[in-house]
């Protein structure tokens, strides 16, 4: 039996694939990515998680694994059923599902720190998603006797995931007074995170905040991408304006604040963060 089997395998499941030390199984929905992982050595296949049913199950072995789950939600409703069809269809009991799911889920705290302790208010269709699909994860576990792993994940940057193109296009950004604190992880840190959370045996049923610890702004985030790339900086304008400028979509990440506490994550899974400085993380990504 594999030791690891990644559903979701993108761009951050890529990168773990290969980070992992064991056996590892991985999915995905591009052809291209498998053939990639499959040439690294890793059974990697491509799967469209939409058609999978009870009565056709997940095309890999998870008896004894550790799952873990990338996907993101499908793209409209406030419930999670990709997620909820592949626990459906799992071809085996994992010995632990990890989740990543998104600090989004906290909704606007006005620029306050929080914790895990924090009651979840989402207030968008994919963050609602996202609580639905933590909520699945978690009953189906408890039900039968598996450990389950939540990681609230913030914004992720890292080589081809850098704002370059927003830039280029010269899309707005709101003034730095107007700018609430923000949340961010390099991939090469959260990769780390995940490889944490799928062995350690202090990871189980239990629920981390993300993060690299730095809570600039996105304006001060797009600003440095700007400088370090030799690109023009955005414009700046108010929020009013940029939310009738920016799609919705866009616009939501950037229209609620807050500053999420990662200590949980430092002190329990002993992950030290590389790129806790931002311009650092932003040199090794361009």
């Amino acid at each position: 039996m594999p030791d690891f089997v990644i559903v979701g395998c993108g761009y951050v499941g890529e990168r773990l694939a290969r980070a992992l030390t064991g056996t590892v199984s991985a999915m995905t929905g591009s052809a291209g990515r498998a053939a990639r992982l499959r040439e690294s050595g890793i059974a990697a296949l491509a799967c469209d998680l939409d058609q999978l049913t009870t009565d056709a199950p997940l095309p890999i072995e998870t008896r004894g694994s550790v799952l873990i789950y990338l996907a993101p939600p499908p793209g409209s409703g406030p419930a999670d059923r990709r997620l909820r069809r592949t626990l459906a269809a799992l071809a085996g009991k994992p010995s632990r599902i990890v989740y990543m799911s998104t600090t989004g889920v906290y909704g606007d705290a006005a620029g306050a720190t929080i914790d895990e302790a924090r009651q979840p208010r989402p207030t968008t269709a994919r963050s609602l998603a996202r609580l639905d699909a933590e909520t699945a994860v978690r009953e189906f576990c408890e039900a039968r006797g598996i450990d389950w792993v939540v990681l609230r994940v913030p914004g992720i940057y890292g080589p081809g995931r850098l704002p370059l193109e927003r830039l280029r296009r010269g899309d707005p950004v709101v003034v730095e007074e107007q700018s609430g604190p923000g949340n961010r992880i390099h991939v090469d840190d959260l990769v780390r995170v995940c490889a944490a959370a799928a062995t350690l045996p202090v990871a189980a049923n239990r629920l981390y905040n993300v993060g690299d610890g730095n809570h600039a702004s996105s304006t001060a985030y797009f600003n440095l991408v700007a400088l370090l790339a030799g690109l023009p900086r955005p414009p700046a304008v108010s929020r009013e304006e940029a939310e009738s400028r920016l799609p919705p979509a866009t616009w939501s990440f950037l229209a609620d604040s807050r500053r999420v506490d990662t200590t949980r994550m430092r002190e329990e899974l002993g992950v030290e963060i590389r790129y806790a400085d931002l311009e650092e993380g932003i040199r090794a990504s361009l």
